[in-house]
């Protein structure tokens, strides 16, 4: 059986929307590494529409041929949740259109390994809410960003957690890991 990991760019009050826009200056060697390994460790990726588009933006193109992930995020098998796309173009992308939560329930039964997601709030409060997810990886920026789209907004109940590993990046960037405090 898999496990569903969820890692997330997040500013201090919450906000993971266009991480793009404040993210980067934080980028630390110990930072990079982590998020290398991390990438690395990944067997399958699962996005929402909206992050697939972007990396399949990306990812495939000349502009991601020197990126050292490159290659193993466009070798990686890819779920994409969505009703509006047609089809899941880029290498090794499945779409997922309709009974998404039993469709992602079949997929951590059936995959064994890490099944990542980044990105992807709207995914990520769906299958939180179902139990779905393993652990969750929240890398805090120092930084209060003041609007934008907050992770957990809209959740209909409340979900326990326990904190399993902090580590501190040299650019002061705070990786909180937890855990449901119930298991998924």
């Amino acid at each position: 059986m898999g496990k569903i990991i969820v890692s997330e760019f997040v500013s201090l009050d919450s906000v993971m929307e266009a991480p793009e826009t404040w993210h980067f200056p934080y980028i630390s060697d110990d930072m990079a590494a982590h998020i290398e390994a991390q990438v690395n460790a990944t067997d399958v990726m699962l996005y929402g529409r909206v992050t697939y588009t972007i990396f399949a933006g990306f990812w495939p193109t000349d502009a991601a041929k020197g990126e050292s992930l490159a290659d193993k995020i466009n070798r990686t098998p890819k779920y994409v949740v969505s009703t509006t796309l047609a089809s899941a173009d880029w290498q090794n992308s499945t779409l997922i259109k309709t009974n998404v939560i039993d469709a992602i329930a079949r997929l951590k039964r059936e995959t064994p390994g890490t099944i990542g997601i980044t990105g992807s709030a709207t995914l990520i409060r769906a299958l939180t809410q179902a139990g779905l997810i393993d652990e969750f990886q929240f890398l805090v920026h120092p930084i209060v960003l003041g609007q934008g789209l907050r992770l957990f907004d809209g959740l209909t109940a409340a979900v326990p957690l326990k904190l399993v590993e902090t580590k501190t990046f040299t650019s002061g960037v705070v990786l909180l890991t937890y855990q449901p405090a119930s298991p998924a």
